[in-house]
């Protein structure tokens, strides 16, 4: 099945791009979270503009993506958590946690979808996570997940 991705999807392309994918992927997972639309003939405009706004919002934030990588990457990011007494999470910490923390320890504002965390979160300490700020800046964020 031919879809038009309206968002960034790690595995498959950003916004704009025509992918062809299985019907389940995408009945179950890309229209249900609103991440694709299906292709048609019509379609073709819609691509046509998602692409034309992207290149407009990526020439002028290469330089900012550069800049907040540089603020992400300098300080380790302090994420409060509910945990027991050995350390252990009651859930884990979610992208959106991650985002808030981000703007109250630095002050800019991250979308959770760009934020990666290769494994869950679980135990309070230091972790890692990946944030996509543009197609070619990747900052790797430290994580320091205390109890509170």
């Amino acid at each position: 099945m031919k879809v038009i991705l309206t968002h960034e999807v790690s595995s498959l392309g950003t916004a704009g791009d025509v992918v062809d994918v299985k019907d389940g992927y995408a009945r179950n997972f890309l229209f249900r979270r609103g991440l694709a639309t299906a292709w048609t003939k019509g379609g073709q405009k819609q691509v046509d503009s998602i692409a034309k706004g992207r290149e407009v919002r990526e020439v002028k934030s290469l330089e900012e993506a550069k800049s907040i990588k540089g603020n992400l990457e300098s300080k380790p990011v302090t994420v409060p958590a509910h945990a027991g007494k050995e350390g252990r999470l009651f859930g884990a910490v979610s992208s959106a946690d991650i985002a808030a923390a981000v703007k109250a320890a630095i002050g800019t504002e991250l979308d959770k979808r760009k934020i990666e965390v290769p494994t869950p979160i679980k135990s309070t300490g230091a972790h890692e996570a990946l944030v996509r700020l543009h197609p070619e800046v990747q900052a790797k964020v430290t994580l320091n997940v205390v109890a509170g």
